[in-house]
């Protein structure tokens, strides 16, 4: 059996709040949104991709005050390293917000934590692959080139540091 990823459900406190991050922030869009069952909760689905009905989907039934433990974090991969930088600009002037970037020499990432607590990522592949677990912080303030030159030469000395491509053939 091979599984593929399709979605997460988050038990959120204020439903409104974490919408407005979903979707403005973070550019999900409201696919469906509903009660479940007669008189229920409302469940909200949202997406990024046409394709997928739901990738994340809230109901507003969190009640601890504690910060969210169930989850280490969320990750979304993004196609450029442009966006990376794009959310981290849009990410920064927000209180409530901690940014981490971290690099594990496969990925270009930024971690933070949503307005509830719940922790995400967003990275951007680079070219190589590196032997796991790696992490050291990155200035998100390098364009592309500077921030593939540093890991290279973070990395380079790494455990199973090479080509992506290379990493995935001899897994085929």
């Amino acid at each position: 059996m091979k599984l593929s990823w399709s979605h997460a459900v988050m038990y959120v406190k204020d439903k409104d709040m974490m919408l407005d991050f979903y979707t403005r922030v973070l550019g999900f869009e409201v696919t469906d949104r509903g009660p479940i069952g007669e008189g229920g909760l409302e469940i909200i689905f949202m997406s990024q991709d046409a394709d997928e009905h739901h990738q994340l989907a809230m109901i507003d039934t969190r009640k601890d005050e504690a910060l969210s433990n169930s989850v280490n974090h969320f990750a979304f991969r993004v196609s450029t390293f442009q966006e990376v930088k794009d959310l981290h600009a849009v990410l920064e002037p927000m209180d409530e917000i901690r940014i981490n970037p971290m690099s594990h020499g496969n990925t270009l990432s930024i971690y933070f934590n949503d307005p509830e607590s719940n922790g995400i990522e967003v990275f951007w592949d680079t070219p190589w692959h590196v032997a796991q677990p790696q992490g050291e912080g990155w200035d998100a303030s390098m364009d592309e080139a500077e921030a593939l030159a540093w890991v290279e030469a973070t990395f380079k000395e790494a455990s199973g540091f090479g080509p992506k491509a290379d990493y995935y053939a001899s897994r085929h």
